[in-house]
């Protein structure tokens, strides 16, 4: 009763949402709300930072997308996904040769304030951006994100990274080369020694790794820039508690922008959000509160009890209760309660062999057939049913679905569970039970133990017991290491797991994004399996040079094929987010592409106020 008096108002504004209607527009300049607009909600794995140069999960990189910004961004709203220009006046100009980009950058746009600018605005200049390509190449940052820009070979800039590390000398940010350099304060153009028709969108669009840092604030802060993010974003961090809390407050800086995204024609709920915030300047939001709550029920109830405004991903085990056949349940939608389904365009790896281990790596028939073995043995359908509660689809290959290059109609052994194939393979090879202890050896006769590397979260656990009862329905013993993500995700990248499971999510709307997993150099980066094939690495390249088109696809299909034949990673599924607003939250769509998606919703603040009194 409380609920519904306190949120009566709420209820009609989300109501008419959710059935696809305007809600009350309002003007340009909304009156002021009562009291700040904060929006509050939790992560489920803790930040590691916020250098641009050094991030790579999922988490740290939204923060940081949220922070800095970088010349392009994808439409809110807009599918197909729209690239358009964010700190660019323009999309670049683009030679017919796919070589040369020239950006031009809008006037008048400044950084946060911060002590390193030593009492003086700073405004945004294209030397920024050349500074902050070049500090990827710098060998001091391990920048995990430089294999983008390698793999489009900008000139002169691996090998101005190769001569300091063979030199043992800082990185000459000073020396120029043809890559990147500035034209003039606000243009700067990039040039390429091989075409790159979709480099713009792959590079230039992704705040979270390409985004615009200023000098003066590295140089201030030095090994410790993680920890004091300043760029020209919406927002500026506040607060940090490290593996804990973040709170995020609007910049005063951020130059005028208004609220102007496309809406499908298809899309009566986005056409209704876009009839409401139209000519909204941005932010609408004052503050963001992020919480790091690991486990799923204590961040179930924070939401149920309105003490969070934002659920991203309801977790698997309560997708049942709350959206039973994918709706969500009447007494939560009675309160007012959204939900927001999208796919998340990624793809979940139950286990990836890391091909160095002089276990499961490796290209000889015996390796790719033990790998092949653990595949098959693994349920991915027990997997999508009883972890991931239906909130996925089945894997037949790496490229997920929604975008360029995934071919809805393969269908491979990726998604075969089949013991019996894979006791024969084990056979065939030699992995049999010798000492009849009733786990299987290695051909030689020496013990054989699959390492798997895990988290204590319970969506790990139970992965690991799926993982633990595939392996010992034929015959492989399997051992589990326990540690923190950020402390796999470094030992993966450095080489030093056998075993591991983790999704990757597409940076643009292009299978290339996933295909880089499988490509040799990537090693360390992208490449978390290690896998280096000289046939796939031709094709990675081949299908990268070129314009998109039916040559371009047929040979991302047969990339495809290859990372089935060898299976250097178990793909079990592309998942679907499920988010759920509260009632006062207006203006949320999944956008796979736009992780600085903050700016873009409204709150209010009123109805929140009255809801947690």
């Amino acid at each position: 009763m409380l609920l519904r008096r306190a949120l009566s108002g709420a209820l009609i504004v989300a109501a008419a949402f959710a059935a696809g209607a305007a809600p009350p527009s309002a003007p340009a300049d909304a009156p002021p709300a009562a009291g700040p607009k904060v929006l509050r909600y939790a992560f489920v794995i803790a930040e590691t930072g916020f250098d641009p140069v050094q991030v790579s999960d999922l988490y740290s990189r939204t923060v940081v997308a949220n922070i800095f910004e970088a010349p392009l961004t994808f439409d809110y709203l807009a599918r197909p996904y729209k690239v358009k220009p964010q700190t660019a006046e323009a999309l670049p100009e683009i030679s017919p040769d796919f070589k040369r980009f020239v950006f031009r950058l809008k006037r008048g746009i400044y950084f946060a304030d911060d002590p390193a600018f030593k009492g003086k605005r700073r405004e945004l200049t294209a030397e920024d951006y050349v500074y902050s390509i070049k500090r990827h190449y710098d060998p001091r940052w391990k920048s995990p994100n430089l294999y983008l820009l390698e793999n489009a070979r900008l000139l002169g800039l691996s090998e101005l990274r190769k001569e300091a590390e063979t030199k043992k000398q800082p990185f000459d940010y000073e020396r120029p080369v043809e890559g990147i350099r500035a034209l003039d304060r606000y243009t700067f153009e990039l040039q390429l020694a091989e075409p790159a028709p979709r480099f713009h969108q792959r590079i230039m669009t992704d705040a979270a790794a390409f985004g615009a840092v200023a000098r003066e604030v590295v140089e201030a802060y030095g090994d410790k820039i993680m920890e004091h993010p300043v760029g020209t974003g919406a927002f500026m961090l506040s607060e940090w508690r490290r593996s804990s809390r973040m709170v995020l407050t609007r910049n005063p800086n951020f130059r005028e922008l208004y609220y102007d995204e496309e809406a499908p024609a298809d899309d009566p709920r986005s056409q209704a959000i876009a009839r409401a915030l139209k000519g909204r300047r941005l932010p609408m939001v004052d503050r963001v509160e992020v919480a790091i709550i690991e486990e799923s029920q204590p961040r179930w109830l924070s939401f149920l009890n309105r003490q969070s405004d934002f659920m991203e991903r309801l977790p698997n085990e309560f997708a049942p209760a709350v959206v039973p056949n994918n709706k969500l349940r009447a007494d939560l939608s009675k309160r007012g309660i959204v939900m927001d389904r999208a796919p998340l365009v990624d793809s979940t790896f139950a286990m990836l062999f890391n091909q160095d281990h002089p276990v499961v790596g490796g290209a000889t028939p015996d390796k790719v057939a033990l790998r092949r073995a653990i595949a098959l043995a693994y349920d991915s359908a027990e997997e999508i049913e009883r972890v991931r509660k239906n909130q996925a689809l089945p894997a037949q290959g790496i490229i997920a679905p929604t975008v360029y290059g995934h071919n809805p109609a393969l269908k491979s052994e990726m998604s075969d569970h089949d013991p019996a194939r894979a006791r024969a393979l084990l056979d065939m090879f030699g992995y049999v039970d010798r000492d009849g202890d009733g786990w299987r050896e290695l051909p030689n006769g020496e013990p054989l133990v699959l390492e798997v590397a895990t988290q204590a979260d319970s969506l790990s656990r139970q992965s690991a017991e799926l993982i633990y009862k595939g392996m010992k329905s034929v015959g492989l013993h399997t051992a589990f290491k326990v540690a923190q993500w950020p402390e796999n995700l470094k030992a993966s990248r450095a080489g030093k797991l056998m075993i591991w499971g983790v999704a990757w999510s597409a940076e643009t709307p292009d299978g290339d994004t996933f295909l880089a997993m499988g490509y040799g150099p990537n090693k360390g980066a992208a490449n978390h399996a290690r896998f280096d094939l000289p046939a796939y690495n031709a094709l990675y390249i081949q299908q990268s040079r070129m314009p998109d088109g039916p040559q371009r696809q047929q040979l991302m299909d047969e990339a495809n094929k290859l990372l089935i034949a060898y299976m250097p990673y178990k793909i079990s599924s592309h998942r679907i987010a499920t988010d759920l607003m509260q009632p006062w939250v207006i203006g949320y769509r999944r956008n796979a592409f736009v992780r600085e998606f903050w700016k873009f919703i409204d709150i209010d603040a009123a109805a929140q106020q009255k809801a947690r009194q």
